[in-house]
């Protein structure tokens, strides 16, 4: 009650008429308020700059080729150089860092075998379970060969890659016209003081003792007891057996 109304005064009805509506009116404002889905929130000019700038932040992240490329050795899984090697390239040029890889290399040489009295020229590998890149390392780089399946990790001193010696480079980076001046290597299971035995020939079955190799025409002298004496006879490695 108003302090200035007296006792027995009567509220006008319109008075409450028109504070009922008003209640009214009030809750179904709030009601449709409630119900109405909200409205998306617009980003600020400041987040728009934040979004901007990590942006241009990851831009600058970005490696940039320098050029100075270097010779690294890979330890992979032996028998799979190739096949490695392959997937290497394929997620080099998937990663979009062609920029940053030369040259990967098996590193292979060439070897002449006598097999069954005849000569041939062959391939061997000549670093099994590895194989070299010439590459650009930086922490993209690094992980990419680290994540290649097959492959263990660089040649590494103190946790750190090491760069090939550039005599080492030289030699396996060798041209094909340049080691066909130079005398192959003849590949032989032999060497000087192994217990042989002949397979084939004259002295079929006699046991002795490599004395010496003869690489430029893939023979062999052993020595062979005749007549309770040591005697030295000439065969193609072939024709030997190591006991």
């Amino acid at each position: 009650m108003d302090e200035n109304q007296q006792p027995g005064d009567e509220v006008p009805q319109d008075a409450h008429a028109s504070n009922g509506a008003a209640v009214e009116n009030a809750g179904a404002a709030d009601e449709a308020e409630a119900s109405a889905p909200a409205a998306p929130a617009k980003p600020s000019k400041s987040t728009l700059e934040s979004w901007m700038e990590a942006a241009a932040a990851a831009e600058k992240k970005k490696p940039v080729p320098t050029g100075e490329k270097k010779w690294y050795i890979l330890k992979v899984q032996s028998n799979r150089e190739d096949s490695i090697r392959d997937a290497l390239l394929r997620r080099i040029r998937i990663q979009g860092l062609s920029d940053f890889f030369g040259d990967i290399v098996v590193p292979i040489e060439k070897v002449i075998e006598f097999k069954n009295g005849k000569k041939r020229t062959v391939k061997r590998k000549l670093y099994p379970g590895y194989i070299v890149v010439h590459m650009e390392l930086n922490d993209d780089t690094w992980f990419l060969i680290r994540e290649t399946g097959g492959i263990g990790d660089f040649t590494q001193s103190g946790g750190k890659p090491v760069p090939m010696d550039e005599r080492e480079v030289k030699k396996i980076l060798q041209k094909p016209e340049e080691e066909e001046q130079e005398q192959q290597k003849i590949a032989f299971p032999h060497k000087k003081g192994d217990r042989v035995k002949v397979n084939e020939g004259m002295f079929e079955n006699h046991e002795g003792e490599v004395d010496s190799i003869d690489m430029s025409n893939g023979r062999v002298t052993v020595l062979i007891n005749i007549f309770g004496r040591p005697v030295p006879v000439e065969l193609e490695h072939w024709q030997l057996e190591i006991l």
